[in-house]
């Protein structure tokens, strides 16, 4: 099984990734505002759309949204999440390599580098190829993915911290164009062991790709502020476009 697969269908990952929070997606979406400007009531796709902060955050806000993920119990909390706080959003579970529609929605989005995990490099052709496809003519695109050289001048090998009474160890190492982290959680003496594996792709890795799938990079900015992408910016965050037709 891909690691992926299992991962973020774990009460655990919510647990690692805790600092990940409401704040942190209505500051995301405010990006999402300067960058695009999206017309009022845009119809907006988040791929890869976890538990749903980020949908929801688009949503108090007006937008009519649909969420997809590949993980079903992921969906099944977001469903939960968003019906408790009273809105509205279309979710299913689907894998991003699979068709998304036919110039169905106005914006796509894919958020907290949830793209880069296949092991065929053609099958981040195909999930980007999809999410074009659901573009309208001149749709955007905004996707938030890790820096490829910051990450190689900054990785930390190791680290351990306590949350939750929960001990988190991690390990991280790159190995052939990848940054893997294995995970180990020891809680009242159950260890448990996860792993993560992402392609380092690079703004040039992208571009390419954006070209090959018929879009085309607006811009591109290195944090949730929107400061200038640097290579020693901590994200890489891309505002790409449709063609008009």
């Amino acid at each position: 099984m891909p690691w992926y697969e299992e991962w973020f269908d774990r009460d655990e990952y919510e647990l690692v990734y805790q600092q990940r929070d409401e704040t942190e997606a209505a500051q995301v979406v405010d990006l999402i505002e300067r960058l695009v400007d999206p017309a009022p009531g845009a119809e907006i796709l988040d791929v890869g759309c976890g538990r749903g902060r980020h949908a929801r955050a688009l949503a108090r806000r007006g937008y009519r949204v649909t969420g997809l993920d590949l993980s079903a119990h992921a969906i099944a909390a977001a469903r939960r999440r968003t019906a408790e706080d009273g809105l509205d959003v279309a979710y299913r579970v689907q894998d991003m390599r699979d068709p998304m529609g036919t110039a169905a929605y106005d914006g796509v989005i894919n958020l907290f580098t949830a793209f880069g995990y296949f092991e065929e490099e053609a099958d981040h052709a195909r999930a980007l190829q999809r999410m074009a496809d659901a573009l309208r003519p001149g749709g955007w695109l905004v996707q938030d993915f890790l820096n490829a050289p910051h990450v190689l001048q900054s990785l930390t090998p190791e680290d351990k911290h306590a949350k939750n009474g929960v001990t988190i160890e991690q390990r991280r190492w790159v190995e052939d164009g990848r940054v893997n982290k294995e995970i180990t959680l020891h809680d009242n003496g159950a260890t448990r062991t996860f792993c993560e594996s992402v392609r380092l792709l690079t703004l040039d890795d992208f571009k390419q790709l954006h070209q090959q799938v018929g879009l085309q990079l607006v811009q591109a900015v290195g944090d949730y502020d929107g400061a200038p992408y640097t290579p020693d910016s901590p994200r890489l965050i891309m505002h790409a476009k449709k063609a008009s037709r």
